[in-house]
């Protein structure tokens, strides 16, 4: 019904628009020099009379039926449901609307089925009344948009504040939805700290959040000593950086300043392939090929390699960052004016004492903040750990043995049957809120670092 629904205001809202256009060129017989505002505006103004109202209407409509249809049948529901608990009862309202619409329901019971029909006749009708109330509406307003139009009619004045209006509200959406974000992760860590002090988590040295079966063992209250975390993250961190940056800036130096066009136009893709390869991809890679590699090599010269390793997970994350550090470096380096090149080439300077003294320092902000934006979208990376790092909160510098990082552990915790308020499940919680803080740290910094040293060209 929301298809049908979509297509009808779809076709009214085009008909609005090519009435309106018409109507303003015929009301001053041709003379757009009459028109106040251009007949397109006419046309969008008329077309969003028609629109906006019904898509206002269907979005209404959309989040209050269901409420409705909910009161609706429990209203005619027998006393046997109406008891049951919040918790219960939702269920059983999820199981009624998916018997109704033709979906799999938990369980069907006779009181399950009896209430889906109920449901299912009234969804029929407000489907049906909603469709009649849209179009409606939306005819409505095109008559009333089209009466309107004059010759005088402020119609791109009007068009323009509505537009500016919609970006308005998308943007308070998306701020709101940080905002949304932040408190609840915030709300669920300050929960967990208090229940371990946060001194414990932040410098603790033992992650062991798991129940113990006996009260002896560690894990018997949880360990929650975040810093093993915080070190695996740091290593693998370190290891893709010391892989993506030289490989991504060299990449990028010799596609802006050595590569011919025709090259450049080939490489360039090929390289941004990368940055579309599925991270699970890159994790099958590092688990049934760099591991192994990496411990046959060590294990020929005497070294004790783990076969889940932080070397393993770093190289191959760094391969998977190289186009983040290669694609904006590239960006920023082009971003130089050609006279700087012009300058340095005419006082005999060569290409690569150019590329040294000239274009990197000019890009190197630039440059800096890619480097930054791709150690972030490092430390967020979670597959690859997991398939080639481990999950063991090791504290060491030994790039040879298993280590996790702070998103692995995040997807440990809540994976499985536990309870929602325990220690356990809320420290990934204060996990996010940490990871949060830090990739805000690092991308206010690469930002102050563009604004502070950014030169200005003519």
């Amino acid at each position: 019904m929301f298809l049908w629904i979509a297509v009808a205001l779809l076709l009214i809202i085009m008909g609005a628009y090519y009435t309106g256009r018409g109507r303003a060129v015929s009301s001053v017989s041709g003379n757009y020099t009459a028109l106040h505002s251009l007949p397109s505006y006419h046309g969008y103004y008329v077309a969003l009379w028609a629109g906006l109202p019904a898509f206002i209407l269907s979005i209404i409509w959309f989040f209050v039926a269901p409420q409705v249809l909910e009161g609706i049948v429990l209203s005619q529901a027998p006393e046997s449901v109406t008891s049951l608990p919040p918790e219960r009862l939702q269920v059983f309202m999820a199981d009624v609307a998916a018997i109704a619409q033709g979906g799999i329901p938990s369980q069907v019971t006779p009181e399950r089925e009896a209430a889906a029909e109920i449901y299912g006749s009234y969804l029929s009708v407000s489907n049906w009344l909603m469709f009649a109330v849209a179009i409606s509406l939306a005819v409505a307003g095109l008559t009333y948009g089209r009466a309107r139009i004059r010759p005088r009619l402020r119609a791109r004045n009007s068009v323009e504040s509505m537009v500016n209006l919609v970006l308005i509200i998308c943007s308070t959406i998306a701020i709101l939805t940080t905002v949304g974000i932040v408190f609840s992760l915030l709300f669920e860590a300050l929960r967990f700290f208090a229940r371990v002090p946060f001194t414990d988590f932040l410098f603790g040295l033992q992650w062991s959040p798991q129940t113990a079966i006996r009260a002896d063992q560690v894990g018997g209250s949880g360990e929650f000593g975040a810093v093993p975390i915080f070190a695996g993250t740091f290593l693998i961190t370190l290891i893709a950086m010391f892989v993506a940056v030289p490989i991504g800036l060299m990449s990028a130096i010799y596609l802006s300043d050595y590569a011919s066009n025709s090259v450049r136009s080939v490489v360039k893709p090929i390289l941004e392939i990368l940055a579309g390869v599925p991270t699970v991809v890159y994790g099958f890679f590092a688990a049934l090929t760099v591991a192994p590699t990496l411990r046959a090599w060590g294990g020929s010269i005497g070294l004790d390699v783990a076969s889940e390793s932080a070397l393993a997970a770093g190289l191959v994350m760094g391969v998977m960052i190289i186009p983040f550090v290669s694609s904006l470096s590239d960006d920023v380096i082009n971003a130089v004016p050609q006279s700087l090149r012009d300058a340095s080439a005419g006082l005999g300077a060569t290409n690569s004492e150019t590329i040294r003294q000239v274009i990197l320092p000019a890009a190197l902000p630039g440059i800096v903040g890619a480097i930054l934006l791709a150690v972030s979208r490092a430390i967020g990376e979670t597959m690859i750990v997991v398939m080639a790092a481990g999950l063991a909160a090791n504290l060491t510098a030994n790039p040879l043995e298993a280590v996790t990082t702070v998103t692995v552990q995040i997807v440990t915790l809540l994976v499985g049957d536990q309870e929602f308020d325990s220690a356990k499940t809320l420290a990934a919680f204060a996990l996010g809120l940490t990871l949060f803080a830090v990739t805000l740290v690092l991308n206010v910094i690469a930002l102050r670092i563009v604004q502070r040293y950014r030169e200005k060209y003519d």
